[in-house]
């Protein structure tokens, strides 16, 4: 009976060694997983730290290109702003500029309003200086007319001063006829005969050249009148404006 115990005593030790040494084995399996898996991560991490690496030197590298395109940037926000703030003078001069292109463009158009205004008055004024030029010429019609008819008269003055003259003339030969009938009728024929005949015949002459003068003179003197009444008809028609006076 005590052999049998130790038998199975023995037995159950040596299985739980078994079971021991194969925990043990399947501990350090799993061990030996978790350093390779260990191993593996710090490969990863060393890597990631060389990628970290790199990158950072790669950042550094670039830092420097950032930094003059930060500083370029910042020229470029400051000359748009410089350009922003001109573009903003500009605009407040181009304003003003417009305000006095609107006050010029006001000041045109009135001032081509009164163009306007004058050029209607302007011509008024030239019909009305073409009114008076019409009236001019016609006064100078008429003052021509009025200078050939006192040419016309002044002539027709001087036939009857020639006619006067004329008359004269033969006054002149009837006084001269008288005295020499008188004289040949009172004396008879003497030796005074022939101063009373040449005085006669003289008278006579006179007479004679008188009434033909005379009558030229009456002829050209009616021909005148007559051109002076049609002269004064022209100056006297209707719608001709007659000189004051």
């Amino acid at each position: 009976m005590p052999d049998e115990r130790l038998d199975n005593t023995n037995g159950h030790g040596l299985g739980g060694i078994a079971t021991l040494l194969s925990q043990v084995v399947q501990l350090q399996e799993r061990q030996t997983a978790v350093l390779l898996e260990q191993n593996d991560l710090a490969r990863q991490r060393a890597e990631t730290t060389d990628r970290l690496a790199l990158s950072s030197l790669r950042a550094a590298d670039q830092s420097e290109p950032q930094t003059e395109m930060a500083r370029v940037r910042t020229s470029l926000t400051r000359e748009q702003t410089h350009l922003s703030t001109r573009s903003t003078e500009l605009a407040n001069v181009r304003t003003g500029l417009a305000q006095e292109r609107v006050t010029f463009a006001e000041e045109r158009t009135r001032l081509a309003m009164r163009r306007t205004e004058m050029a209607h008055r302007r011509t008024s004024y030239s019909s009305f200086r073409t009114k008076l030029a019409e009236q001019r010429n016609e006064l100078a019609r008429q003052r021509n007319g009025m200078a050939v008819t006192r040419t016309r008269l002044s002539l027709g003055r001087t036939e009857l001063a020639k006619g006067r003259t004329y008359l004269a003339l033969i006054r002149t030969g009837l006084a001269f006829l008288t005295v020499g009938l008188t004289l040949f009728r009172y004396f008879g024929i003497s030796i005074w005969t022939a101063f009373d005949a040449a005085l006669v015949l003289s008278s006579a002459v006179m007479i004679y050249f008188g009434v033909v003068g005379f009558r030229r003179s009456r002829a050209i003197e009616i021909q005148l009148m007559k051109l002076v009444a049609t002269d004064y008809a022209l100056v006297e028609a209707p719608g001709i404006v007659r000189p004051a006076g």
